[in-house]
């Protein structure tokens, strides 16, 4: 009975709120960590780009791809993480403000993310844009590994390469929180 009634409770509770409140209490945020080489696209020249929105492009890496086509959502926050450098790290915080979108480079010739097989009719490569929302003192890969906390990071996993994974909401109060 007592399940019968928090069910009736909740369903009219959904019923009555108006509909943005309903798709707010369906979703839950989500969060990423996204890797950029800094020569390509540093944290800087996201805040400093217009709007301080950029496309992430280039992405050619399958899992990374249906991360942003099939799961992120605008809203969504972005631990904006410096790789391929000689001190990879968080450098910021962004946060998706598009929906997935064709990555117009795999269809430039000249660009290096160039995808033959890709057309404009069935694209192979999507992308989401970002928008910066803070810069932070690098938190070095080696001050993540230092906390009891952040261990199941996907970054932190040997042989970890994908340029995006999901943050759980506990790393990302404890980075937030505690690290910035």
């Amino acid at each position: 009975m007592p399940f019968s009634f928090c069910a009736s409770l909740l369903a009219c509770c959904f019923l009555s709120a108006a509909p943005s409140t309903f798709d707010a209490l369906l979703r839950l945020m989500r969060y990423w960590l996204m890797k950029s080489e800094p020569d390509e696209a540093s944290i800087d020249d996201l805040a400093n780009a217009p709007q301080h929105t950029l496309p992430w492009t280039g992405v050619r890496n399958y899992q990374a791809r249906n991360f942003m086509r099939d799961t992120m959502q605008v809203g969504d926050g972005v631990l904006f993480y410096h790789s391929s450098c000689p001190e990879p790290g968080i450098a910021g915080l962004a946060q998706v403000s598009s929906t997935p979108y064709p990555d117009p480079t795999q269809f430039d010739p000249k660009s290096p993310y160039y995808d033959a097989k890709s057309t404009q009719e069935t694209p192979r490569w999507m992308l989401v844009d970002v928008v910066f929302k803070k810069k932070c003192p690098l938190i070095a890969l080696a001050a993540l590994r230092e906390h009891e906390e952040l261990a199941d990071m996907r970054v932190l996993a040997k042989g970890n390469r994908l340029s995006i994974t999901p943050v759980s909401k506990a790393e990302w109060d404890f980075i937030t929180k505690r690290l910035m």
